[in-house]
């Protein structure tokens, strides 16, 4: 500020109405911004995201996007959170075209997949479901059960995997490393 004067303007802001039009809890909620256009860095950065989720985060999350990359993104966000995961799309904030769509991340992702999206736009994405968030000392606990129950490495994986929603070859590296720390 270097001594020059600093004023706000108060006044809507298109992130926090999409989120109270959303109808997701909005309390805690994470503002992230613009995710990065290429869809590589976007799938990392929804990636991390996940791994926050999964350490304890629980908090929807609200992003800017291009109408020309609402479709992928939105199709990342599913594969990322799953298509199941209540989000909202919310365009032309206090605007004479205002509109919210309230869906699953899957339905959002095949509705823009086919219809055009204009204007500014706010994907507001809910928090996970409380079973959804399963920390890393969870799920290590969860291997060492079914591997001293006498299950293989690779079904104690699959079945730790499909009990706490983590990708299996993940599940099945920290299974592979507890085995050599058994040694």
């Amino acid at each position: 500020a270097a001594g020059l004067p600093i004023s706000a303007i108060p006044g809507p802001n298109a992130a926090v109405m999409a989120l109270i039009l959303s109808g997701l809890p909005p309390q805690p909620f994470l503002f992230e911004g613009f995710l990065p256009p290429r869809q590589g860095a976007r799938q990392v950065a929804l990636a991390r995201l996940r791994a926050l989720e999964q350490a304890g985060l629980a908090a929807s999350m609200i992003f800017y996007e291009a109408p020309h990359r609402l479709a992928e993104s939105l199709e990342d966000m599913a594969a990322a959170f799953g298509p199941d995961r209540p989000a909202a799309v919310a365009r032309e904030m206090t605007k004479r075209f205002e509109e919210v769509r309230r869906e699953s991340l899957g339905l959002l992702a095949a509705h823009y997949a086919s219809a055009e999206a204009r204007g500014e736009i706010c994907i507001v994405v809910g928090p996970a479901a409380a079973e959804e968030v399963v920390g890393d000392a969870e799920v290590t606990a969860q291997l060492r059960i079914a591997l001293a129950g006498g299950l293989s490495v690779k079904d104690a994986a699959e079945a730790v995997a499909k009990a706490t929603g983590r990708k299996r070859r993940d599940v099945y590296r920290e299974a592979l490393g507890l085995m050599k720390e058994a040694e």
